[in-house]
């Protein structure tokens, strides 16, 4: 298609002044004058109602909007409204037009339409703007009426108004409408183009040059809009951890040392990935950065945060000999922060950031008055924790499991105990704290070598196997990798029978993610691990998903056990878990048994291994070993 095909809009010998037209014309401009200039309005929105509005108005079957690429050399669709079909062009079938000649551009240098009012009659066959002629063809359009959109003196795009229905002659009134539509669209870019400017604006005036992290003042208004949701979210902790950095810790830098801002945009780089959800982080001060944690969790996960934060920033590699930044955590929780001041909140995290620098490099302190000893002594008792299992303070002690049909102890329940200035502390005094720590997957992995190590050494009657070892794991072992690579390890190293081992998990744990168990029990099992259900009955268990998980044996929650015999509850609930359990062949075990009438009624029901109290308390392995040794008959068998 070549320039030829097109000539400037003139008035038609046929055209009039229609009314009607008019009319139609002016309400479509002032609608369409309201739509772009809406606050909520975007560019795509514009163009769409640019789109759908001219073909409306000009009663023609197709408009499309192009961008002009000027670099490329070609046009590009944006846009496109098929009034036939009363719907918009699917965007995948929009289309990209090289221009092989100028001529065509060049034209709308002193018109504001061109206009074609039957193609075919054109000399639009000649050999340039293939791509053009090509797009006409493809799509049958008989006429064209073209509007270009200039902004600031540039051409920024084409309205192309098109006609399927055969030759056309354009009235004045539509020529003058048709590039209505092309200042509409040139009003549409222009819009874009300002948004955009406010938009870059905005976002310098809240947010960090040097590290491209949100800034004080959008941390201020953050912390401001978390207290107006405070009714929404009155569960969550609301904290902000201010990290505050010594970046020359005191020393004296010499020449080519990098800048304080190129210090602090590295560490930015270190602490950007500890944002999540619940998360957020900006640059609040010329050496500090701050997160504002809002979460379900308790205030034991903000102090974990910080650590993490002060270990990271202590392991990293600064090449220049004189550069050692040093690092310290102030803490502070909105609940205790006095009244709902979002920069009242941030002060206090930097007080406590200053508190924490006084005592030390990479240090930690919280602000929080009313809850400040509290919060001290949960680390205190963590870090103690830790310290005692690295010196050797915990011990595994085992519950024996008694069978009542065959008389004898049949298997024996790994149980955590913590020795403390010799006094020994049960796993329900600090299994709170433990489990959600960093400590816990060492700790089972350590209780899991253990347990194997000991069973293998059990004594056992000749041509019987000795008792099984029941080992618990905890929700957050079970759920990060390699649990199955340490139970096979511990298997290897301690000579134990599979078949022997039996892995308990909380139904809680299981079904929290069906498939993500399945994953993890399929291959235990491919090792000859049994698996049991613990505390059966008190989570969320499915009998759907029960019937998909290789399950062997399933626990009765002590609860359940205490009420019997007198409660018909407890033993209706007794009576549908081991049928339940019979249906699907997997063994039932009670726990928390602790009287005669309780194993009496439990006999009753059809359950004969148990376990509690009125069998055995929890003992230390050489006293289980000594205890089995005179079950069998052999009083030398403890292994001590």
């Amino acid at each position: 298609m070549t320039l030829q095909m097109f000539r400037p809009a003139r008035a038609s010998a046929a055209q009039s002044d229609d009314a009607d037209a008019g009319e139609r014309f002016t309400r479509a401009l002032v609608a369409l004058t309201r739509t772009v200039w809406s606050p909520d309005c975007t560019f795509e929105t514009a163009i769409a109602a640019i789109c759908k509005t001219a073909a409306s108005a000009l009663q023609i079957e197709r408009v499309s909007v192009w961008r002009y690429d000027a670099p490329a050399r070609a046009l590009r669709c944006l846009h496109a409204y098929d009034a036939i079909a009363g719907q918009d062009i699917a965007p995948d079938a929009l289309e990209t037009l090289p221009l092989d000649e100028d001529d065509y551009i060049a034209s709308f240098d002193d018109v504001r339409t061109l206009e074609v009012a039957a193609l075919e009659r054109d000399a639009w066959m000649a050999r340039s703007h293939l791509a053009l002629r090509d797009y006409l063809q493809r799509h049958r359009i008989h006429g064209v009426l073209d509007a270009p959109a200039f902004v600031g003196g540039a051409l920024q795009g084409i309205v192309c108004h098109e006609n399927l229905a055969g030759a056309r002659i354009w009235s004045r009134a539509e020529t003058t409408f048709a590039a209505s539509m092309g200042d509409y669209v040139a009003m549409a870019f222009e819009i874009a183009r300002r948004r955009r400017a406010e938009a870059e604006v905005e976002h310098l005036r809240l947010h960090d040059v040097a590290t491209g992290l949100p800034n004080r003042a959008y941390m201020i208004e953050l912390i401001r809009q978390r207290f107006l949701d405070g009714p929404s979210r009155r569960h969550e902790l609301l904290a902000v951890v201010h990290v505050q950095v010594d970046v020359s810790s005191g020393r004296g830098c010499s020449a080519g040392a990098p800048s304080a801002d190129t210090v602090m945009g590295r560490i930015a780089q270190v602490l950007r990935p500890m944002m999540g959800v619940d998360t957020e982080l900006a640059r609040t001060g010329v050496d500090g950065f701050s997160f504002l944690v809002s979460t379900h969790a308790s205030n034991r996960t903000v102090i974990r945060l910080a650590e993490a934060i002060l270990g990271m920033l202590e392991s990293m590699d600064w090449p220049h000999a004189d550069l050692e930044p040093g690092a310290s955590i102030g803490i502070a929780v909105a609940e205790q922060a006095g009244a709902r001041n979002p920069l009242l909140l941030l002060q206090q995290g930097e007080e406590a950031a200053a508190q924490a620098r006084a005592a030390g490099r990479f240090g930690h302190a919280v602000y929080d008055t009313e809850h400040h000893a509290a919060l001290l002594e949960a680390l205190r008792f963590e870090r103690a924790m830790r310290d005692g299992f690295a010196r050797g303070e915990f011990e595994v002690h085992y519950q024996p499991e008694y069978d009542t049909a065959l008389g004898q102890w049949v298997a024996a329940e790994a149980l955590l105990r913590w020795r403390v200035d010799g006094a020994l502390r049960t796993a329900a005094e600090f299994i709170g704290v433990l489990e959600p720590s960093r400590l816990m997957p060492a700790v089972g992995r350590w209780v899991l070598r253990q347990a194997c190590q000991d069973a293998a050494a059990w004594p056992a009657r000749a041509g019987e196997p000795a008792p099984g070892v029941r080992v618990n794991v905890s929700a957050r072992q079970f759920d990060e990798t390699g649990l199955v690579e340490d139970v096979q390890a511990s298997l290897e190293a301690s000579g134990l029978d599979p078949a022997r081992l039996t892995l308990e998990l909380t139904e809680t744990t299981l079904m929290r993610d069906i498939d993500h168990a399945l994953e993890i029990l399929r291959p235990l099992r491919a090792l000859g691990v049994q698996v049991a259900i613990d505390d059966f009955g008190t989570g969320y268990a499915s009998l759907v998903y029960l019937k998909r998980l290789p399950v062997d044996a399933l626990k009765i929650d002590r609860e359940f056990v205490q009420g019997m015999p007198d409660s018909a509850a407890d033993l209706a609930i007794v009576r549908a878990v081991i049928g339940l359990a019979e249906a699907f062949a997997i063994e039932v075990i009670a726990e928390g048994v602790e009287t005669p009438a309780q194993a009496e009624a439990l006999n009753a029901a059809g359950v004969h291994r148990m376990q509690g109290w009125l069998y055995g308390k929890a003992m230390p392995n050489s006293e289980l070993c000594r205890v089995l040794g005179v079950q069998l008959g052999a009083t030398d068998a403890s292994p001590d």
